[in-house]
């Protein structure tokens, strides 16, 4: 986000006397750019210039000598606060006594000094001290200790007007030297549209403070007056237009010489200071310039050593496998779409010189001993900007502008702006011919804009004149035809305006969205929350009111995650869907289970120090829908069609709602009642039916082998459909022990995961009520011995329809298997709750159902009542 200091601001647009940086980001505000940050004086308190009267150095046992020094302050803050033993009786000494470490300064100096009560960059609070055997009364303060930087001139730093940091600078003792250097300024951080990004440069933000204010503005690009200078320098050929590129990458080259700069030259402290307040890193006179030059037109530069440039110079697209070593030293692999700057060492367009727009390479970067350069100012396309920067993770101070839309008008004034910079404070001349090579980009075609559009899309009147005013202030060319229409031409600063709706928001916004009533819209009668939205919320509440908590996971997970949770070769959920522009390169793919996104998690926590886990989340995940799976792009010209849309929709990946939750460790806090019960497998399973239960369904458990659970203690959840066949929907039980190390899970950990939106559509739309029983209820127990692969649910389905309406609840409560009950049996014991809603049963009435119960069993399953 670009940072604003409020006196380079000033020198482009008017403000108030005294105006703060809150009082600016308001403004600011009123037209949109958002503020980000507010950062006030670096420096405060009594930061003065003072004379250096006496010096006397001060060898110390441990091999540095310090220096005591007698420094005046004026009249107004020559305190002295040392031991009073140290000065002679009655002798007065107009000074304070400061120790000081640094040697490059001597008697008679002028210094800046910082006293008690001072607050320095950092948080750094300056008070008096005893130390070396003094009252250190202050301190002497250096370029570094102030927020300027190290000083140029003196190794020790220690700031002495006149020279380095201060050169030029002058003043008396007293003097407030916080004005005297420029430290009072504030800054303000905006936060700038994608569509704004004229908004990254001073001259942009001016002109929209003066547009929410109506201070003047003076545009800075008009003010370089560009001498009569002949076509010619430095060649440069534009080769950028291969045939399989979309557009073109560079639709204008500006290229200017300068030589016999002075390789010593330092930046002016005033430009120094002005870039690290923006956020930028002082770095050398001729980088600066370039720097300053964009921070301040927005329009970026780039200089190259012209002793190391061979022309000419060649725009080209790369070749493939190509590399280039940036000014960041890294080595990058191009790609085909990247378009570079490239010179002919070695062969014509041979040597390549930077990725365009983005940054440049270390061949010929600006040195030390660097003292002829040549001055880049171009137009590149954003689109292929943005790709590069984004394809080699390469983000940069141009990039972020090119990406954005430049001026096509800029480039020979930034440059000229740039040169003449660089001779002011370096010295050198500027070559009297100057590269412009392509064309500048013909103005878009008129918008045409009916006068009574701003108030139909807006919803409130706007007068003629405020419509024609808001569009000239942001620099449009108005006509007004006879028809009552207005055509207008955006500035060329202004790529974003391409409709009218385009205008309309400029309107609104010039003319203030403070005109532009709140109305709170009515919710219509009779609608909340549909029967998904509240059952999704059922669910989620049922495990939070189980003690799980909820979590959120990204969807993202890496190719790895699938062997982690032993998926089989086959496994559907391998058919993740690959992301084209992952987050991370780590994981590119979109879960295909919420499992895989929600063990790291628990991992995560228990890593945290936690010592057990016990969390859940709703989301959603994704399958891919195959390799030939790819949506068509319609045209924006038109509403696609029904069959653009159908094919749209076809190729979406398949997504549902699912509801996963990991359990492990202990249930609950110790107690002096002793430890408590871990979470087991059983709990997987009752926390499933305690979801489905929530939402008004009934699932049913099938034994099952299923990654990534233990192939003993797991099953799968079904739920029985409209057509009468059960669907599963999931699964639940203990993870394989394999999982569980591999995640560092706790012993016997237990996950369930199911599909939410199978669930709820199992369950039916209407719920019958239920009449609250008048009649005693009669209990009876049934132990049945059925094969080992009978499940449960079947056993009770034949309890239910041999004791008919009597049957008021049916509950296994144990499963039995052994030596006594037969190889390949199982004993399945269930308590059943019978009531007539017509009497208190009889002993007959009990009887009779019993052995109805009985016999249903046998006929269904072949089950046994176990004696």
């Amino acid at each position: 986000m670009p940072r604003i200091p409020l006196t380079w601001l000033a020198e482009h647009t008017e403000l108030p006397a005294g105006a703060s940086a809150l009082q600016v980001a308001t403004d600011l505000s009123r037209i949109g750019l958002e503020e980000e940050a507010l950062f006030g004086a670096q420096v405060t308190g009594p930061l003065v210039v003072g004379r250096v009267l006496e010096l006397v150095k001060e060898p110390q046992k441990n091999g540095k000598t310090i220096n005591w020094v007698r420094v005046d302050v004026g009249p107004e803050h020559n305190e002295d606060a040392d031991d009073p033993k140290d000065p002679q009786p009655g002798e007065e000494r107009p000074s304070r006594g400061i120790i000081c470490g640094a040697h490059n300064f001597v008697q008679g100096d002028l210094v800046v000094v910082s006293l008690p009560g001072t607050v320095l960059p950092g948080d750094f609070a300056i008070a008096a001290r005893k130390t070396y055997g003094h009252t250190s009364d202050g301190m002497i303060c250096s370029g570094d200790e102030l927020g300027l930087g190290p000083d140029p001139d003196d190794e020790d730093g220690i700031i002495v007007l006149g020279r380095g940091h201060a050169a030029g600078l002058t003043g008396e003792p007293g003097d407030d030297a916080v004005a005297l250097l420029g430290l009072a300024d504030e800054v303000v951080e905006i936060n700038v549209t994608p569509d704004r990004g004229y908004c990254f440069s001073m001259r942009g933000v001016a002109r929209e403070y003066s547009h929410a204010t109506g201070a003047s503005f003076a545009d800075p690009a008009t003010s370089v007056q560009l001498p009569q200078i002949s076509a010619g320098g430095t060649a440069v050929q534009l080769r950028d237009q291969a045939p399989l590129q979309e557009t073109e990458g560079c639709s204008r080259f500006v290229a200017l010489e300068v030589r016999g700069v002075d390789p010593a030259a330092q930046t002016p402290r005033w430009m120094a200071r002005r870039l690290t307040l923006a956020g930028m890193r002082p770095i050398s006179l001729i980088v600066d310039v370039t720097n300053y030059v964009m921070l301040d037109l927005g329009q970026p530069l780039h200089a190259y050593d012209a002793d190391k440039v061979v022309a000419p110079i060649v725009v080209r697209r790369a070749g493939p496998g190509e590399k280039l070593t940036t000014l960041d030293d890294v080595t990058r692999t191009l790609d085909p779409e990247d378009l570079l700057i490239t010179d002919s060492d070695g062969g014509e367009g041979a040597r390549i010189l930077g990725i365009a727009g983005v940054m440049g390479g270390e061949s010929t970067e600006v040195s030390a001993e660097t003292s002829n350069i040549v001055l880049e100012a171009a137009t590149f396309d954003p689109i292929t900007v943005a790709r590069s920067s984004r394809r080699h993770r390469l983000p940069s101070e141009a990039s972020k502008r090119f990406e954005r839309g430049v001026d096509p008008q800029l480039p020979p004034a930034a440059a000229y702006r740039a040169a003449q910079l660089i001779v002011e404070f370096g010295g050198g001349r500027i070559a009297s011919s100057i590269t412009d090579e392509g064309r500048v980009p013909p103005p878009v075609a008129p918008i045409t804009l009916p006068l009574g559009d701003a108030e139909r899309v807006v919803g409130i009147a706007y007068t003629h004149q405020q419509v024609r005013d808001s569009l000239e202030k942001i620099g449009c060319e108005v006509e007004e035809g006879p028809d009552g229409t207005l055509a207008v031409t955006p500035p060329t600063w202004r790529p974003d305006l391409t409709i009218r709706e385009d205008l309309v928001e400029e309107i609104a916004r010039l003319v203030g969205y403070a005109t532009i009533p709140s109305i709170l819209p009515t919710a219509p009668g009779g609608r909340g929350l549909t029967r998904a939205q509240r059952a999704r919320r059922d669910a989620n509440r049922a495990l939070a009111e189980a003690g799980l908590v909820e979590v959120t996971s990204y969807p993202f997970v890496g190719e790895g995650i699938f062997d982690a949770l032993r998926y089989e070769t086959g496994d559907a959920r391998r058919d993740a869907v690959r992301l084209l522009n992952p987050l991370a390169d780590v994981e590119p793919l979109m879960r295909s289970s919420l499992l895989q996104t929600l063990l790291p998690v628990a991992r995560r926590n228990l890593g945290r120090g936690e010592e057990s886990v016990a969390i859940f989340q709703l989301g959603t995940t994704s399958r891919s829908r195959g390799e030939g799976s790819r949506s068509p792009v319609p045209a924006a010209a038109q509403r696609p069609t029904d069959a653009e849309l159908d094919a749209v929709l076809a190729a979406l990946p398949l997504q549902t709602r699912a509801l996963a939750a990991v359990i492990g460790g202990a249930s609950g806090p110790d107690s002096w009642q002793g430890e408590v019960t871990p979470w087991g497998w059983t709990d997987a399973f009752d926390l499933a039916q305690r979801a489905a239960a929530a939402v008004g369904a009934r699932i049913e458990v099938r034994q099952v082998e299923q990654a990534p659970f233990h192939p003993g203690r797991a099953g799968e959840l079904r739920v029985l459909a409209a057509d009468g066949e059960s669907t599963v929907i999931g699964h639940a039980g203990e993870l394989h022990p394999a999982v569980v190390k591999e995640f560092g899970l706790p012993q016997r950990t237990s996950a369930l995961e199911l599909d939410l939106e199978a669930l709820i559509a199992s369950a039916p739309a209407v719920v019958a009520a239920t009449p609250v029983p008048t009649y005693p209820v009669a209990k009876e127990d049934f132990a049945f011995v059925v094969d080992q692969d009978v499940p449960a649910a079947a056993v009770e389905a034949a309890i239910v329809v041999g004791i008919g309406d009597l049957a008021e609840k049916v509950h296994l409560f144990d499963v039995f298997t052994g030596e006594q009950i037969g190889e390949g049996r199982k004993s399945l014991a269930f308590s059943v709750r019978l009531r007539s809603v017509e009497g208190t049963l009889t002993a007959e009435q009990i009887g009779a159902a019993r052995q109805r119960c009985i016999a249903a069993v046998d006929a269904a399953v072949g089950g046994v009542l176990r004696a």
